[in-house]
Order: C-alpha cells, then sequence, then structure tokens
C-alpha cells in the first residue's frame, strides 16, 4: 500500500519539479541607469553621466519651440543632424501648472521622448519667477494675485513686472511646483535622459540696483542674516575681490545692518539683492533635489561693460563679481554659468571659474574656436549655441560636433591628467605649449609652405581662424583635433636632444575607440603635423627622439 502511494506521488510531482528545473531563469530586472552627477576626476571635475564621464555637445532651443509637440517634430531630425548630444530644452511655470495644484506634464513627457528617441539628453531650464529678471513665465493665478505674489517696486513704490524674492508665498508656490516636476521626471524618466537643471533664467532686478518693496526695505534696515556674516569671515581670505572691497568700505564689520555693514551704493544693493535672489532660488533647487538630486545651475545676463551698474544688468543676478554670496545664498546649486554673447569670450570664461567655479556656457553665439577653447582650457561640462535650430547642417558647429562626439572618452581622459591644451589663433602667428615632455610651435593660416602671396590683381583673403586641442594621449603619442594649424616639436625634458615626429595617422573616433585612416607622409607630412582644413580633422603623431 505505502509503495503504491509513493509511485503516485512521483508520477504526479516529479514532472512538474523536472520542468521547474529546466526552465530558463526569469530575466533579471535591468539595473537603474547611475544618476548623473558631478565628480572629481584628476585635476578636473566632470559631468557623469552612465557612470562615464560625458562633455554636453548641445544647443538651446529658443525659448517657445517646446511649448508645442507638432512644431519640434521637424526641428528633432534636424538637431539629430547637428551632431548635438543634448538639448537645452525648457519646462515652464504656465504650462506645468495652468491651475493651481493641477499639473500637466504632457508636453514635458514629449520632449523627454523625443530627445530620447533621438539618442540626446536633455537639460531643462525652469522658466517660472524669473525670465530675464522677469516674470512672465508665471501662472496667470500668480500674476493676476499682486497681493498674494508681491511684486518688486520702484522708489515711487510702483509695482514692476517682476515677483519680489522676499516673498515667502512665492518662493512657497515655485518651490512648490518645481518639487512636483521633479518628482515627475524621476519617475518618468528613469534612464536619466534629463541630465541638468537650470534653475530660473538670468535672474535679477533691471531698471534699479535693488528691490524697494515694503519687504525689502524693512529687510534692508534688520541686520544682515548670520548666514551670510559667517560665511564671509570664514572665507574672508579665499573672496573675490568685487566682494571684499564692497565689504571692506565700512571696516569689514561682522555684524550690523546692510547699510552699516555694505554702504549704500548700487554695489552695495547689488550684495543686498544677490543675497535674497541667490536664497529663493536656492530654496526652490533644494525642494527639486529632493526629489531627485542631478546638478543644478543657475544662469547670468552678464555685466555688459566696465562701469555699468548694477539695474543696468540685472542686479543680484548671479554675476560673476557676487558668486560669493551665491554661494552662501544657495548652496544647493553646484555652480553658476554665463550666457556670453559679449566680444572677449575667453575673459568672460576666465572671470566665471574664479574660486573654483564649474564652466558650462548654456547661451552663447555659435562658434567652434570659442568651443575649443572652453573645453580645452577650462574642462568645460558643455557648451550650447542659442537658438541651435536656427543653425544648418552645413554649419561649421555641425562638423565640430562630429568630430568631438566620438572623442569625449580620450579627451575626457586628457583632461582629468591635465593632458590636454588649447591651440587658438590670435594676433600672434604662432603659439607655443608644453606638453608631455615636448615644446611644440603651432603656426596658424598656412601649410607647410606658409600662407601662398595672391597675385597683384588679386584681392587677398582672409585666412580661416586656426584652432585645436592637442591631448597627451600616451607617451610619445599625441591626438590633435582642430583645423589651419600646424605644429613642429622640441624636447623639452632630459633624455635625447632631437626630437623628431614618427608617424602621423588620419582617422576618427567613435565610442573612444581609434579608427585609423591614411598614414601621412611626403607632402602631407614634411617634418611638420599639417592640418589645412577647411573641415576639423582628427590626426595621430607619434615623436621620437634621438641625438
Amino acid at each position: 500500500m505505502r509503495q503504491s502511494f509513493v509511485s503516485i506521488l512521483t508520477a504526479i510531482f516529479l514532472p512538474a519539479f523536472l520542468a521547474a528545473q529546466n526552465a530558463p531563469a526569469p530575466a533579471a530586472k535591468a539595473p537603474a541607469a547611475a544618476m548623473p552627477h558631478l565628480q572629481k576626476n584628476g585635476v578636473v571635475t566632470q559631468m557623469m553621466v552612465d557612470g562615464k564621464p560625458f562633455i554636453m555637445l548641445a544647443g538651446e532651443l529658443h525659448n517657445s519651440s517646446a511649448s508645442s509637440t507638432a512644431y519640434m517634430q521637424p526641428i528633432w531630425k534636424k538637431l539629430e543632424a547637428l551632431n548635438l548630444n543634448t538639448v537645452v530644452g525648457t519646462a515652464s511655470w504656465e504650462l506645468v501648472e495652468p491651475e493651481e495644484g493641477k499639473f500637466d506634464f504632457a508636453l514635458l513627457d514629449s520632449e523627454i521622448r523625443d530627445a530620447r528617441r533621438h539618442n540626446m539628453r536633455l537639460a531643462l531650464i525652469w522658466f517660472a519667477t524669473w525670465k530675464n529678471a522677469n516674470a512672465s513665465y508665471v501662472p496667470l493665478w500668480v500674476k493676476k494675485d499682486t497681493q498674494r505674489f508681491p511684486r518688486v517696486q520702484n522708489k515711487a513704490g510702483v509695482n514692476q513686472e517682476s515677483l519680489t524674492p522676499l516673498g515667502e508665498a512665492s518662493l512657497a508656490a515655485d518651490s512648490k511646483a518645481f518639487r512636483v516636476l521633479m518628482r515627475h521626471i524621476r519617475e518618468f524618466d528613469p534612464q536619466h535622459t534629463v541630465i541638468l537643471m537650470q534653475v530660473e533664467n538670468e535672474s535679477g532686478q533691471l531698471g534699479d540696483s535693488r528691490d524697494r518693496s515694503p519687504l525689502a526695505e524693512s529687510a534692508w534696515n534688520k541686520p544682515v542674516p548670520a548666514e551670510l556674516m559667517n560665511y564671509l569671515q570664514k572665507n574672508k581670505a579665499d573672496l573675490l575681490p568685487e566682494v571684499t572691497k564692497v565689504w571692506g568700505v565700512n571696516g569689514f564689520k561682522t555684524s550690523g545692518t546692510w547699510p552699516e555693514v555694505f554702504g549704500t551704493d548700487a554695489y552695495a544693493d547689488e550684495i543686498f539683492q544677490a543675497w535674497y535672489v541667490g536664497r529663493y532660488i536656492g530654496k526652490v533647487a533644494e525642494a527639486g533635489k529632493a526629489e531627485l538630486p542631478i546638478p543644478m545651475y543657475a544662469n547670468a545676463w552678464l555685466v555688459q561693460s566696465d562701469g555699468q551698474l548694477p539695474g543696468g544688468y540685472p542686479s543680484g543676478g548671479p554675476v560673476s563679481r557676487v558668486m560669493n554670496i551665491w554661494r552662501a545664498a544657495a548652496p544647493q546649486l553646484d555652480l553658476f554659468a554665463p550666457d556670453i554673447y559679449l566680444p572677449d569670450f575667453q575673459g568672460v570664461c576666465n572671470s566665471f571659474t574664479r574660486s573654483g567655479n564649474l564652466l558650462f556656457i548654456p547661451e552663447a553665439r555659435a562658434s567652434v574656436p570659442n568651443l575649443f577653447y572652453a573645453i580645452g582650457q577650462h574642462a568645460a561640462l558643455g557648451y550650447s549655441p542659442f537658438g541651435i535650430e536656427d543653425l544648418n547642417e552645413d554649419n561649421p558647429l555641425a562638423g565640430a560636433y562630429k568630430a568631438l562626439g566620438g572623442a569625449i572618452p580620450a579627451i575626457a581622459k586628457a583632461q582629468s591628467e591635465g593632458k590636454v591644451v588649447v591651440a587658438l589663433q590670435g594676433t600672434e602667428a604662432s603659439q607655443t605649449v608644453s606638453l608631455g615632455g615636448y615644446k611644440m610651435t603651432i603656426s596658424f593660416g598656412g601649410g607647410r609652405r606658409g600662407p601662398q602671396t595672391p597675385p597683384p590683381a588679386q584681392a587677398p583673403q582672409a585666412a580661416p581662424a586656426g584652432y585645436g586641442l592637442i591631448l597627451n594621449t600616451a607617451p610619445d603619442e599625441f591626438v590633435f583635433l582642430g583645423t589651419g594649424i600646424s605644429a613642429s616639436f622640441a624636447a623639452d625634458s632630459p633624455g635625447p636632444k632631437i626630437a623628431v615626429i614618427g608617424t602621423v595617422d588620419e582617422g576618427r573616433f567613435a565610442q573612444g575607440v581609434w579608427i585609423p585612416g591614411r598614414r601621412l607622409n611626403g607632402d602631407e607630412g614634411g617634418g611638420r603635423v599639417q592640418m589645412r582644413g577647411p573641415g576639423i580633422g582628427i590626426l595621430k603623431v607619434k615623436v621620437y627622439r634621438h641625438d
């Protein structure tokens, strides 16, 4: 009887057991994508996306483009043809929360899906309390209620078209909307298509050096907040000279009202305004980071000329002269970014990289030499011309982005090791740089025989600007990316005295992997690196030494 029972159980359960043993294992759940973040790698700090260094070869859309999915459809293909890896897009408060407490993310979801479909990342601008020092992007229910959401006022007590940064109800409403936005992105975009957030846009106050509303006047005559005074005292030795100068007017006081500590001129007003604008935007960023802690920054409308007073540009915005004040007011922000339309691009970059600020250029004119300068000289996180959809695919920027895009791993590695220099044509005919134990003389605008003299009847043609990045990728090995330059080598370290170019290969990078093309020699070599253009070339050069 017992044997019969066992036989019955075996017949019933053994086939199922064997089937279970032979069944394929359930598919492992795909790991969540690594959170975009900033990370110190060697001598630089870099943007990390999917766990790898990432340089944003970007473009910013016109302000209203992303407000229509249909309008954007042909633009995505155009952006793809321009070889962007990142789009600076928009999310506006008025469209996200058209009625208080009722949120609509349809446009944002479409923007994210389309970016992902075209293999691009997104840096999003939160157009909310400030857009070019104005409140044009706040919802209508905010605009209409000036009692609950008080305005900046001028000296005559007249409301202006911007919200005062001292309005706590405004701060609470903006922070809530941004927090809900970031929660939605976290849930909708686990792939981290969105890698960066700009909190507000070109904040500050135009037309006056500070707010004159009753809330602002009350704060002006109260003690400077202890958080700011403690920060200034703790960091006194490292403050920017512009901040030191204003604080020193009244003898570096450590307490007192705003006029008692900083004085009463326009630059004292700017520090007051920067504290309250920075505090406001920092709190908005803090609310968003509680949901999705990706990097966040504030951008600046720049001082337009020497001697221009605050109010001529948005007073209180994160211009470089008040970055210390913003750091104290908004530690939640990761960097302050210049919108550069001024001719002195290099000077602005130098100003904004003071005191350890990371460089990202969210708005600029399309200029490949400026792109190369920002990446090569300052390890910029990215570069983004404004109105990117206006460019055609034959624009030089498209070729530059194509060349740089595949080389990002090599560039990032060289940046981290301090083994990259930029060559940029200026007023001099040549430039000397030292890298990897060699001294290189870079010449611009001509080949091995130099620029040709045109016939007398022919007007001379302006040579294209020469520029390039030079990476030291291994001992005695260099990669040149650029156009309109030539280079020769000399020994610059102990060892044999004569430096000679051994081999020159043209090629390209694909996802960081070098793909060689022609071996250059003879007229294309001739003992010098030659990049005549007109487009951007990539050369791998090996050098050797002898006596």
